[in-house]
C-alpha cells in the first residue's frame, strides 16, 4: 500500500479522491490517504495559521510551527519513513518519469501550501523536495496534491480494470496515445478507420504505433526531442 499525508487547512477538498479510480485504489487497499490539518496545531483561539509577511507585501504567509506540527503528526502516521512534498511553483515539474519516482518511492507527506506560500523555514526543516504540476499558480495546494495521487494511483496493483491500461497510456513510452474509437462504426458521416475493423492485430499495432508518432510530431514534437 502507498500511503500519503496531506498537510491542508482545506480537509474537505479531498474528498473529491473518494471516487472514481482513486477512490477504488483506496477500497482495495492499494491506496491509504489521511489529511492532517494545521489549525489542529494551533495555540490561539482563532486557530490561525497564517501572519503578515517580514518586509511588507500583499497576502498573507502560512506559519512554520502549525506546518511542522501536522508535518511531524503525518510522517509518524505513516509506515515507512515518508518523503516529504511541497506542491508549489517553483518545483520540479511533474511528468511521467517524476510519477514512476514517485510511485515506487517511499509513503507521500505533502504539504499544501495557501496564501502566498509558507514560511521559508519550513521548507528548509521538512521538506525533501518541491515539486509542481505546471508554469501557472494555483490558490493552493489541494488541487496539485489531487492530481499527482490520480497520477499515481493507476499505476498502482490493481487499481485499472486492465492491467495493460496504464503502460499504453499518453507519455509511457515518451509519444501522446493513438486516436480511439468505439461504436457505432459510422457516426454522423464519419467512419472508423478501417484498420481497426479487419482483425488483423499486427495491422492495428502498426496503425497505433504510427499514428501516435503522428500525432505527437504534429502536437508535442518536443517529446521527440526528449526522447
Amino acid at each position: 500500500m502507498l500511503k500519503v499525508g496531506l498537510v491542508s487547512i482545506f480537509p474537505e477538498m479531498f474528498e473529491a479522491i473518494s471516487y472514481g479510480m482513486t477512490g477504488r485504489a483506496q477500497e482495495i487497499g492499494a491506496l491509504g490517504v489521511e489529511v492532517f490539518n494545521p489549525r489542529s496545531y494551533t495555540t490561539d483561539n482563532y486557530r490561525r495559521v497564517d501572519d503578515r509577511p517580514y518586509g511588507g507585501g500583499p497576502g498573507m504567509v502560512m506559519m512554520a510551527e502549525p506546518l511542522c506540527q501536522a508535518i511531524d503528526a503525518a510522517k509518524v502516521s505513516l509506515e515507512r519513513t515518508p518523503k516529504v512534498v511541497y506542491l508549489s511553483p517553483q518545483g520540479r515539474c511533474l511528468d511521467h518519469d517524476y510519477v514512476q519516482e514517485l510511485v515506487s518511492g517511499p509513503d507521500l507527506v505533502m504539504l499544501c501550501g495557501r496564501y502566498e506560500g509558507v514560511d521559508e523555514r519550513v521548507i528548509d526543516a521538512r521538506v525533501d523536495e518541491e515539486l509542481s504540476i505546471g508554469d501557472y499558480v494555483l490558490a493552493g495546494g489541494e488541487l496539485a496534491a489531487m492530481v499527482v495521487i490520480e497520477a499515481m494511483a493507476r499505476w498502482l496493483p490493481g487499481v485499472l480494470g486492465n492491467a495493460e491500461s496504464a503502460p499504453q497510456d499518453s507519455f509511457s513510452n515518451s509519444l501522446l496515445d493513438c486516436r480511439q474509437y468505439t461504436r457505432p462504426e459510422v457516426w454522423r458521416d464519419k467512419a472508423v478507420p478501417h484498420v481497426l475493423l479487419g482483425g488483423n492485430h499486427q495491422a492495428i499495432e502498426q496503425w497505433r504505433q504510427k499514428d501516435a508518432l503522428d500525432r505527437t510530431e504534429h502536437r508535442r514534437p518536443d517529446l521527440l526531442v526528449r526522447k
